[in-house]
């Protein structure tokens, strides 16, 4: 099992499982539109963001299909991130994250994606970990391509977003080429 704080080797941010503290930190950023715009949810309203945090916080128990963590940095709580396992008998996996506005551009979200990856294949024992994006979220294909993540696609009409059909961008990465990068232990 992950520590329930685990600092970055990086920056002062660190990682840590949701409590029900969290939630007030959470719908701050939760409820920004330019937050969310990308999103598939929000900009929520109080009502939305409490059951989030609350079934973040809960224990998953001793064996864990993901994990859905706080980025902390000073004592606050400045984004949301996970990986979980999407499909068990292929090793598959997916991850995502979000972030307050005022953390952008500081290399807290590609550091948070690295700690996902080394989570999802050291811990979780994926093969394979996919993301999916807005195609104007250039924050976020950045992010995933600075981890080393390959661009597969765009998936047309892939989701109906505040009553509106949308595209996204596939991006995965595969446990080997997370291996070559030299951070998967007992990488086959």
């Amino acid at each position: 099992m992950v520590p329930s704080v685990r600092d970055s080797s990086e920056t002062s941010l660190q990682f840590r499982d949701f409590t029900r503290a969290d939630i007030a930190a959470v719908h701050e950023y939760a409820s920004d539109p330019l937050v969310t715009r990308w999103s598939t949810w929000g900009p929520n309203t109080l009502e939305q963001t409490a059951p989030f945090v609350e079934a973040a916080a809960e224990v998953i128990g001793e064996i864990r299909t993901g994990y859905s963590l706080a980025a902390v940095l000073n004592d606050n709580v400045i984004g949301s991130l996970a990986v979980w396992t999407k499909d068990f008998s292929n090793r598959n996996g997916e991850l995502g994250y979000t972030f307050h506005r005022a953390h952008w551009g500081k290399g807290y979200a590609t550091e948070s994606v690295g700690e996902l990856l080394r989570l999802g294949f050291n811990t979780l024992k994926l093969e394979r970990i996919g993301a999916i994006c807005h195609p104007d979220n250039m924050g976020s294909i950045r992010v995933l391509e600075k981890n080393g993540f390959t661009f597969e696609g765009r998936l047309r009409s892939h989701r109906a977003v505040r009553g509106t059909r949308r595209d996204s961008m596939l991006f995965s990465i595969l446990r080997e080429e997370y291996a070559h990068r030299g951070n998967v232990r007992g990488a086959s």
